[in-house]
């Protein structure tokens, strides 16, 4: 059995790709297997993805959707198949740094009393890299009202029984893009906790095709996604009035045009 399983949905992203792959293979450490599972692709993804998997048959596992099911039900058939003590997380058209799995795996063998370790990412688009994310080091629930989410997704970490006790991701097309947020909710509900590296270990495509593709209807997943976690936290009904304000923030950047919205995006995040 390897220690890691990295699962990848993958969707549209023929020319990112290989960019992701070749970073995993780039990695120090080395007991890895990389499960990924095409959503549907209507380019050439799925080619790319099969290439990589006849030259590393032992170490990558290739699944398919015949039609696009969403990242939820796509991350879950990747999680059937994982065997490793834990999972990472990757996107298609991201880049993990050469020791992120090294420092995830060092941190939870050192550490049993979290289930999720993440990094904070460094946001990069044509013209190079422009920002980084900052996290709370060891969010509580309550960090959920004002600081949701409260951990990366793309470059996290999380022990495959834990992933199992909340039964993966919720397959509910109302929660697409922000099935991450919704499995935060799951796991703090179950008791297990999570901690936030310093380090960025991860880099994360954010452009124009990024900005886009965060339609208003896809933001006001992000509101209910929000609503159901309130519901399962058992918070008191006076604090849903951050619901309110979640609705009014998402539906500020849903109406507002791509590239408005990707100079406000820029701004907004901490420079180095």
């Amino acid at each position: 059995m390897v220690k890691v399983s990295i699962i990848m949905g993958i969707y549209n992203c023929a020319t990112t790709l290989p960019e992701a792959m070749d970073s995993i293979f780039a990695q120090t450490y080395s007991d890895w297997q990389l499960i990924l599972c095409d959503d549907g692709s209507k380019d050439g993804t799925y080619v790319v993805a099969k290439a990589y998997q006849e030259r590393l048959p032992d170490k990558i596992i290739l699944l398919k959707n015949e039609e696009n099911m969403g990242l939820n039900h796509t991350l879950n058939r990747c999680l059937q198949v994982a065997t490793g003590e834990y999972v990472a997380r990757m996107d298609g058209d991201d880049v993990s740094l050469p020791t992120r799995l090294e420092k995830e795996v060092a941190f939870l063998d050192a550490h049993p009393e979290y289930a999720v370790v993440s990094t904070p990412m460094i946001f990069f688009d044509e013209s190079g890299d422009w920002g980084r994310s900052y996290a709370i080091e060891k969010p509580t629930k309550h960090d959920f009202i004002k600081h949701s989410p409260v951990h990366c997704h793309a470059p996290c970490m999380i022990r495959r029984k834990a992933y199992l006790a909340v039964d993966g991701y919720t397959e509910n097309r109302q929660m697409l893009r922000f099935e991450d947020v919704n499995l935060w909710y799951k796991l703090y509900a179950k008791g297990y906790v999570g901690y936030n590296l310093d380090e960025p270990l991860y880099k994360m495509r954010d452009d124009h095709a990024a900005a886009n593709r965060r339609s208003l209807k896809s933001r006001m997943n992000g509101v209910y996604v929000t609503y159901v976690g309130f519901k399962l936290f058992q918070f008191p009904w006076y604090m849903y009035g951050y619901v309110v304000i979640d609705f009014l923030k998402h539906f500020i950047k849903g109406i507002m045009p791509g590239r408005l919205y990707m100079k406000f995006h820029k701004k907004s995040e901490r420079k180095w």
